[in-house]
């Protein structure tokens, strides 16, 4: 078979908070507006960097996770979503060689190798000038297969500062600098506990979008990127199972407003593979659901909006009746929490849908963050995924006054509701806060297709 010559890029740092992120929508937004078909990923599980990308290139963005997915479906996904592509722009996360595995196989040098993708190393250079080049040179020479070939400057003070950095990689490293960028806020992205805003919950930070595309295009050769990107050597291609989709047999309302906007796309399409139609419905302004089998309430922000959650009481009451009656749902972290009595944060209380017997308090440090192991236990209704899951988390959220909790997961790595179980279960509902991707647990979207049509619930207009 011929060797597939796919156009791409990583973009990484040498740690947190470089930049790499700004760096990222700013050239996938620059790359748009030439015309250029730009396919954006995102290295791990995170939801809000990839709605950026969507935003910048009209695209939507796929994760590539180690330890979610594995390295083959890593190559399924990248080539199915980068063939149609002028460009892909990965964007990396941690520092380039930071990962859970010492041998740094899951770090984002690790995925570069995978994909025989150039790096472009995004460095912060505030209070730096020569000592830019043995930290450049180090990350070239740490691991040397990786190809680091390009540097872009981030937070420079003025063109002196700029020439000093310059001048010192020219000297001593073989990485060439693309791109210098000015010492300034962050172009006006707001940050929240969790990191970046969500773009689609607040459509208003759309310029922002724009304005990373100008700085970009003012401070970076975007042709010269261009072209190391079109010489990332040729891939040998992998086998990219088909995706059909069936006629649909269920309906399924996804919660989506600016409450909830947590879904990988694989997710949905996997639904919708396995015979699910989804049905939009907002939880913050519709009077009551759609009509609907079941519902997916996704992750998102519930607190921040959690007095038009709470005002919205006809929607809150009819979830309740519905999953009194036995209506299916499946429910992710932010789901979970709306499906609670009440949420509690910054010193207030709302109240929520109330079908899980407990509420949710909130707390400026991280309650679970990082990458979970789930084993079924098999209590509650809804059938098994399979025997252990591989999964995310990251909430701000803790479970409290639970009462009489029945458990459908196990925790073998990672916090979930107690430390020590996650997946809570009422009658049809499974409420997690574990985030479930649909390409490492292929069983997860049938499962809950066939759980729906096996539950013989009956929609009754309330």
């Amino acid at each position: 078979m011929n060797k597939l010559k796919l156009p791409r890029l990583t973009i990484s740092a040498p740690h947190r908070s470089s930049g790499k992120s700004t760096i990222t929508i700013g050239l996938c937004a620059a790359f748009t507006e030439m015309g250029l078909k730009v396919q954006p990923f995102k290295k791990g599980p995170d939801f809000i960097d990839p709605m950026w990308h969507e935003a910048a290139t009209g695209r939507q963005s796929h994760n590539l996770d180690f330890y979610m997915l594995g390295e083959d479906i890593i190559r399924q996904s990248f080539q199915r979503h980068a063939s149609d592509a002028d460009i892909s722009i990965i964007e990396g996360n941690m520092g380039l060689y930071d990962g859970l595995d010492m041998a740094g196989s899951d770090s984002t040098a690790g995925l570069a190798r995978l994909l025989k993708s150039p790096v472009v190393l995004v460095v912060d250079c505030s209070g730096m000038t020569r000592g830019i080049a043995p930290l450049v040179k180090g990350f070239e020479s740490f691991e040397p297969e990786t190809g680091v070939r390009a540097v872009i400057l981030n937070k420079v003070k003025g063109a002196r500062h700029e020439r000093k950095l310059r001048d010192a990689i020219e000297r001593y490293c073989d990485a060439v600098v693309v791109g210098a960028l000015p010492h300034e806020d962050e172009m006006g992205i707001a940050m929240r506990h969790l990191g970046l805003v969500p773009v689609r919950e607040d459509r208003g930070l759309s310029p922002v979008v724009e304005a990373m595309r100008k700085v970009i295009k003012d401070g970076v050769d975007l042709d010269r990127v261009l072209d190391m990107a079109r010489g990332a050597e040729p891939l040998d291609p992998v086998v990219v199972p088909d995706m059909t989709i069936n006629p649909p047999v269920v309906r399924i309302g996804m919660a989506m407003d600016s409450a909830f906007t947590f879904y990988y796309p694989e997710n949905l399409e996997a639904l919708r593979a396995a015979g699910a139609e989804l049905v939009p419905f907002s939880p913050m302004s519709d009077s009551k659901l759609p009509v609907v089998d079941a519902l997916y309430i996704g992750g998102g922000f519930p607190e921040v909006h959690m007095e038009a959650l709470e005002k919205n009481e006809s929607m809150r009451a009819d979830i309740k009746r519905r999953i009194e009656d036995g209506m299916p749902v499946y429910a992710e972290c932010g789901g979970l929490m709306y499906l609670c009595r009440a949420i509690s944060w910054e010193g207030r209380t709302c109240g929520m849908v109330g079908a899980l017997p407990c509420g949710i308090k909130m707390s400026k440090r991280p309650a679970g963050h990082g990458y979970v192991k789930l084993k079924a236990t098999g209590a509650g209704n809804w059938p098994a995924f399979g025997d252990t899951i591989k999964a995310h988390e990251f909430h701000h959220s803790s479970v409290v006054e639970l009462e009489n909790g029945t458990f459908a997961f196990e925790m073998l790595r990672g916090k979930g509701v107690d430390a020590e179980h996650d997946g809570l279960t009422y009658k049809n509902v499974l409420a997690a806060y574990a985030h479930i991707h649909s390409l490492g647990t292929p069983d997860w979207a049938p499962v809950f297709v066939s759980f729906i049509r096996k539950a013989c619930y009956s929609y009754k207009p309330g």
